[in-house]
């Protein structure tokens, strides 16, 4: 069992890396693909934002790569620079994945609400979790191990639930985007292929997370027989 689960946390691992060297691949090959349309980022943000009533959320831009996010706090869209002032495949996808939360944020999607009230107990059980398990696995103390556990577990939750709530949001943007025409039916596909590339990454993250969990269950209960 346990070369079983190294063999799974492994190519969970491997899966992990190379989605993150995808979405980076797939938004850089898109973003040498100017839109149809002309549209760069911003004003596709600025435009989804508007059409659904969201009149007072701004859009600033800050640097990075693909640091792009809603911010539900502050109620404003951040969107990287290459992004803001792009008007790539690439750019116009990722500014209106952005969008997509914002429109869960108004519209009170139940995902999104329940991740934002798990994000402040997620953010302290994350922070404590990695020290439990370490110092239940050094001591061999079993009491540690499994507050460690529980600890990891808000996190692996907080994960599961952020998936739904990512691939509901680029749904969103991809049929606003089609349906009122910042991109063309033709460039969908590749809309479609920016998205799922980042998609992917939330994927593979959960999945090594779930498969470290269930080794920490199995190191749990087979010390306590």
């Amino acid at each position: 069992m346990s070369v079983l689960f190294l063999v799974l946390t492994l190519a969970a691992f491997g899966l992990t890396i190379w989605a993150q060297f995808r979405v980076k691949g797939t938004f850089n090959k898109y973003s040498e693909v100017p839109s149809m349309r002309g549209m760069t980022g911003y004003d596709a943000a600025r435009h989804m934002l508007d059409s659904n009533g969201l009149y007072d959320i701004p859009i600033e831009p800050v640097q990075g790569a693909l640091t792009d996010h809603y911010d539900p706090v502050n109620r404003v869209v951040r969107l990287s620079e290459p992004v803001y002032y792009g008007n790539s495949i690439s750019s116009v996808a990722v500014a209106c994945h952005e969008i997509g939360h914002a429109i869960q944020h108004k519209e009170h999607y139940p995902m999104l609400a329940l991740r934002h009230r798990m994000f402040p107990v997620v953010n302290f059980a994350s922070g404590i979790a990695p020290f439990m398990l370490m110092a239940g696995l050094i001591f061999s103390s079993m009491n540690l191990l499994g507050l460690g556990i529980i600890f990891f577990s808000a996190a692996v939750a907080f994960q599961l639930v952020t998936l739904p709530v990512e691939f509901n949001a680029s749904n969103r943007a991809r049929d606003i985007m089609v349906s009122e025409g910042y991109v063309t039916h033709e460039e969908e596909r590749n809309v479609g292929k920016v998205l799922n590339a980042a998609a992917l990454t939330y994927v593979a993250a959960a999945l090594l997370s779930v498969l470290e969990l269930v080794r920490f269950l199995f190191l749990f209960f087979g010390n306590r027989d």
